[in-house]
């Protein structure tokens, strides 16, 4: 190859190969002199040992030996690059040590242009030794894929506190997108439910450089709350620079909910307690109430005094309904199981409560599933069970606003999952308030007006779906509507 007279190449090095051996091994990186044929005709001692090439069979080997087979035609493309048209490349590979151990390398390959025109062109190849490097790409590429696809929600902070990275479980626990939550601050899923000295705790242990781990409640996207474990650590580089925060969560919603049941079973039990002896002590003097009335409504005429004890039986009336509600809680079912059509005691119930006259104007949608095994069940229990939500149902959406054209709208739904048979009732009524939903299916609670509800309808609901070892469960937003599902077990 002829060199351009009086121009000089800044690829290219004016040097005489057959002195080169001081400034080779005086390179950190793995250097060799190759011919226009590959041949390896010198190099550093670094170089050389590494392939095992002494002094008997330098000259013998090609540097093509020492590459994997798959990339013998890219080197051999870019050792013609180099010497055809004089420019330098570089690419990764491995080398074959001695021994057979793959090295992972950055090959740099440029001609050497020598101060001999007798001299044939000649190859510098600079191997640049990246296994370090390729080793922390490696743990990177783990790291990026552990924290990826886990299942515990993870966010990453800069130093100032803003999400600069969620992962898709972050996403699908809190029903933001990934979007919307880089640059944003973590207060944008605050309850509001810790005092401000909690946070502060918070910040002064991690910045601190240490560990901190405590058990938030947050709200989802849609105000639903949920429960989480977070453990928030400092994230250092090498210098002890801060340079962000790590969270990883595990969700601890299922925990907290199976802390309410036991509370409300505990104390479902003491009222049942309560309500036996209640409901005798209260009974009979109620009796006898009832029977004074009805002896004075048959000896005065007085139609002031009639209305005023047919007042007086009403009420009796309503607290011996009372009594009766707590007295089925408290003791157990007489009722014997049967083979039960769940499908049909929807049917049932949803006819009883579209007979009275506050469901004339509200649609009803059924979306059964056919073919439901049967289940053992009390049918008139659980039949009650659904005229109580419906009911319910009803109330809400009668104590809501509609606009003119808008809807009023009941859904039932019934399907199956891998171990049970699953009922929701839906309603597009008033909602029920954050606050109230952990206290629904507590006994005389309830949301409606005073004299349209005693608060015992999903009391005795709860119990009757727990006779039955399922559950029952409720989500509802305000002015949006509410959700009952009911899962009752299959075996």
């Amino acid at each position: 190859m002829s060199k351009s007279s009086g121009k000089s190449d800044s690829n290219s090095r004016s040097i005489n190969p057959d002195n080169f051996n001081d400034l080779l091994d005086a390179l950190p990186d793995l250097n060799y002199i190759i011919s226009s044929d590959g041949l390896i005709i010198n190099g550093n001692r670094k170089g050389l040992t590494i392939l095992g090439i002494d002094e008997y069979s330098l000259g013998n080997k090609y540097f093509k030996e020492f590459l994997p087979d798959s990339i013998h035609v890219q080197f051999q493309e870019n050792l013609n690059q180099a010497l055809i048209t004089n420019e330098r490349s570089n690419f990764e590979t491995n080398l074959i040590q001695n021994g057979g151990k793959l090295l992972d390398v950055e090959l740099f390959i440029s001609q050497l242009t020598t101060n001999n025109d007798n001299h044939a062109p000649v190859c510098l190849i600079v191997a640049r030794d990246i296994s370090a490097k390729k080793k922390q790409e490696l743990d990177l590429l783990r790291f990026t894929n552990l924290a990826h696809f886990t299942v515990n929600p993870i966010e990453i902070t800069d130093p100032f506190g803003h999400i600069i990275y969620v992962n898709p479980a972050f996403e699908k626990a809190s029903g933001y997108s990934k979007e919307e939550l880089i640059g944003k601050n973590p207060n944008i899923f605050s309850s509001h439910k810790h005092p401000k000295s909690f946070w502060q705790k918070m910040w002064q242990t991690i910045s601190s450089g240490k560990v901190w781990v405590g058990e938030v409640e947050n709200l989802k996207r849609n105000n639903e709350p949920f429960y989480t474990q977070i453990l928030v650590s400092p994230i250092v580089n090498p210098d002890g620079d801060l340079v962000g925060y790590f969270g990883i969560h595990r969700d601890i919603s299922e925990k907290k909910y199976l802390e309410q049941q036991l509370i409300h079973a505990q104390k479902m039990e003491s009222i049942g307690m309560l309500a036996a002896g209640l409901a005798h002590e209260v009974g009979n003097p109620l009796a006898s109430i009832s029977s004074l009335v009805q002896i004075i409504q048959r000896t005065s005429e007085d139609e002031f005094t009639q209305d005023k004890l047919e007042l007086i039986k009403s009420q009796v009336t309503r607290i011996s309904r009372i009594i009766r509600d707590l007295v089925d809680f408290s003791r157990k079912s007489t009722y014997e199981l049967q083979l039960t059509e769940v499908n049909k005691n929807i049917r049932d119930a949803v006819e009883i409560v579209k007979v009275g006259k506050k469901a004339k104007d509200i649609q009803v949608k059924l979306d059964l599933t056919d073919k439901l095994p049967p289940l053992s069940l009390v049918p008139d229990q659980i039949e009650q069970v659904f005229i109580n939500l419906l009911l319910n149902a009803v109330d809400a959406i009668q104590g809501k606003f509609f606009a003119d054209g808008q809807q009023k709208q009941i859904s039932v739904s019934s399907y199956m999952t891998e171990d049970n048979i699953v009922i929701t009732i839906n309603d597009n009524g008033k909602g029920i308030k954050q606050d109230d939903l952990t206290k629904i299916f507590e006994p005389f609670f309830t949301t409606k007006k005073v004299g349209e509800g005693t608060g015992l309808g999903l009391w005795v609901s709860y119990g009757i779906i727990k006779s039955f070892r399922g559950e029952i469960r409720v989500k509802s937003t305000e002015n949006v509507g509410t959700t009952f599902t009911v899962h009752l077990p299959v075996q």
